[in-house]
């Protein structure tokens, strides 16, 4: 039997937001839907109203707070070009397999296809929905408001379980308004009792185990579904149980601490010698939580990264679709990561091969000690390099002893995201948190709002490019406005700086459109990052030398009030690994250290 309410369509949809305990709602005003933001104001008492000043700041900032607090909330957004703006933050969250629900505004239903003011009806009238579908899991669009209730609680349901996304709501502008007829959905009574956390079959348990037991050159490699599976600690018992080495993909980093002695470090083309090395050696693979893309593949060439076959692997992951998408599997699983883990754990109790250390086994770790000497005699000239810009392997080297424990560094897209990837070491999975999967500029200049809502005690630190700040500046004002202590390090080096070293690399240093120069004097040429904070009511100072880099983030943490660190970085040093990269027409990149590996059939 349904019970009546006199609830309208937007204020079931903020009652249902409370039930599910969504503290905040991100997002930016517009006529179409100022009937959602009034019933946000109804209830500002029990979920607060963020306002930005462009829509991706707001999808950003949901994406980033579900990383740290692996709860879900909300954005809302406006018709025609405000929604519109929200794609970019959809599809980033959606290949990252982030939730957030999405709001959008749309036209009234009365005036379908008849081109209403920021309609889009050319191929189908209010047709929104068809313009995200690629990057969400599911669009709902009640036309009743009779439909409000079933669509939220299916919105939500579908937003977080199976492998999460994005979901949007795309609601008619009457719809917020109109009636719905009944009471809200209880989320105790529909979604909050269902579990995603599916183990694998028993059979193949058993096979991985036998696989894992008999490896005499295993290797581990974890994604982000060790990462935002909460699956870390399960992790780390099997790992140091069996004596395997841990390498991970750039979704992965912070899986475990990179100081461990079973870590290796990055898979990729930037990677790390071991960890690479290692890799393309190993007679059994074991990835959790993995998507094999071209950058933690090599491109995917064997003997650089993997060499699958022969290494026999073991792919273990919650979406079937991603299991044998770029590599034959020995042994194809699909489970929740952590119940997968927990299963092997079970399955080699007293088991004394799991405790014995073979001598194969002995010689593979003592040769990965080889390789992480190698590796660390390659590296170590950058660590005490005092050149002025600053080298970007010592801005990061000053970067990760500066920064407390428990800070949460939130990375942005750009040349600088390679730096940080190979020499930033992560304590835990809060460590390092980027973009990973689409990449969009911005992600770490908005998502650090979101972190620091998050997690208000903790040191939150954005490290972004000067082109992603200069795209979304306007953060200085909502970090402001809502006294978010937030901080920005800003990688200064005054160019697109990853796309000229392709530009450089593959077309004979012909550059065009990646540096930034002052017209009349051709010198380099940036805005006055600091003078554009303090103008915004931001504090800011300016670093040249690297000695003093660590100490202005020092300061920053202890003002407690928003804050931008510009740091002039050199741009003429490219990360060196032991990994290539493709660019098909343009060729093959050439690993920094090391060489292919072909191992014999």
């Amino acid at each position: 039997m349904k019970i009546s309410s006199n609830l309208n369509g937007s204020q079931l949809i903020v009652d249902y937001l409370i039930r599910e305990k969504v503290p905040y709602a991100f997002g930016l005003c517009g006529h179409g839907n100022i009937g959602f933001i009034d019933a946000l104001y109804e209830r500002s008492d029990e979920i607060k109203t963020i306002s930005v000043h462009h829509e991706t700041v707001a999808g950003f900032m949901a994406d980033v707070y579900y990383r740290v607090t692996g709860q879900p909330t909300v954005t809302f957004t406006s018709c025609g070009p405000g929604s519109s703006n929200l794609p970019i933050c959809l599809a980033n969250s959606f290949f990252d397999s982030i939730p957030f629900l999405a709001v959008t505004g749309n036209v009234p239903t009365a005036q379908f296809n008849r081109g209403a003011f920021q309609e889009v009806y050319r191929h189908y009238q209010a047709d929104f929905p068809s313009t995200v579908r690629a990057y969400c899991k599911r669009v709902f669009q009640p036309t009743r408001g009779d439909q409000v209730p079933l669509a939220m609680r299916q919105a939500w349901k579908t937003m977080v379980t199976g492998r999460p996304g994005p979901v949007v709501l795309d609601v008619p502008f009457d719809i917020f308004k109109e009636a719905v007829g009944e009471e809200t959905p209880k989320p105790e009574e529909w979604n909050n009792n269902i579990s995603s956390r599916c183990g694998a079959d028993p059979e193949g348990v058993e096979k991985a185990v036998a696989m894992l037991l008999s490896a005499e050159r295993p290797v581990i490699l974890v994604g982000q579904g060790v990462k935002y599976g909460e699956a870390t600690s399960d992790l780390l018992l099997l790992a140091e149980r069996l004596r395997i080495p841990i390498a991970w993909s750039a979704s992965g980093a912070g899986a475990v601490d990179a100081t461990h002695p079973l870590a290796l470090g990055l898979i990729a083309r930037n990677g790390t010698f071991q960890a690479n090395h290692a890799a393309r050696q190993a007679d059994v693979l074991l990835a959790l939580g993995v998507r094999f893309d071209d950058r933690t593949s090599s491109s995917w060439i064997p003997g650089y990264s993997f060499s699958i076959p022969p290494t026999k692997l073991i792919h273990v992951d919650i979406d079937p679709d991603e299991i044998a998408r770029n590599y034959p599997v020995a042994l194809g699983l699909m489970a929740d990561v952590r119940t997968f883990l927990r299963q092997v754990s079970d399955s080699i109790v007293g088991q004394p091969e799991a405790v014995t250390l073979t001598d194969a086994r002995r010689n593979w770790l003592l040769a990965i000690d080889d390789y992480k000497k190698k590796w660390a005699e390659f590296i170590a000239p950058g660590f005490s390099d005092n050149s002025s810009p600053i080298h970007p392997q010592r801005a990061v080297h000053e970067i990760d002893k500066a920064v407390p424990e428990d800070t949460i560094l939130v990375s942005d897209i750009g040349v600088h995201h390679n730096w940080l990837l190979q020499f930033f070491n992560p304590k835990g999975p809060l460590s390092l948190i980027g973009s990973m999967g689409f990449g969009p500029m911005g992600f770490g200049v908005a998502g650090v709002l979101g972190a620091k809502l998050a997690a208000p005690d903790r040191p939150v630190l954005s490290v972004c490019g000067d082109g992603a700040f200069f795209m979304h500046a306007n953060v200085l004002g909502t970090a402001v406005e809502y006294d978010i202590p937030a901080v920005w390090l800003v990688w200064n080096n005054y160019a697109y700086a990853s796309i000229r070293g392709l530009q450089r690399g593959y077309l004979e240093g012909r550059e065009l459109a990646t540096s930034f120069k002052d017209a009349q004097t051709g010198q380099p040429y940036n805005p006055d990052f600091v003078a554009m904070a303090r103008s915004a009511g931001v504090s800011g100072v300016r670093v040249d030398q690297a000695a003093d880099l660590g100490g202005a983030i020092t300061e920053a943490f202890a003002a407690n009030t928003p804050y931008l660190i510009d740091v002039n970085v050199a741009a003429d040093v490219n990360p060196a690994g032991a990994g290539v990269w493709e660019l098909p027409g343009l060729g093959v990149s050439s690993p920094g250290i090391g060489e292919r590996y072909m191992p014999e059939e």
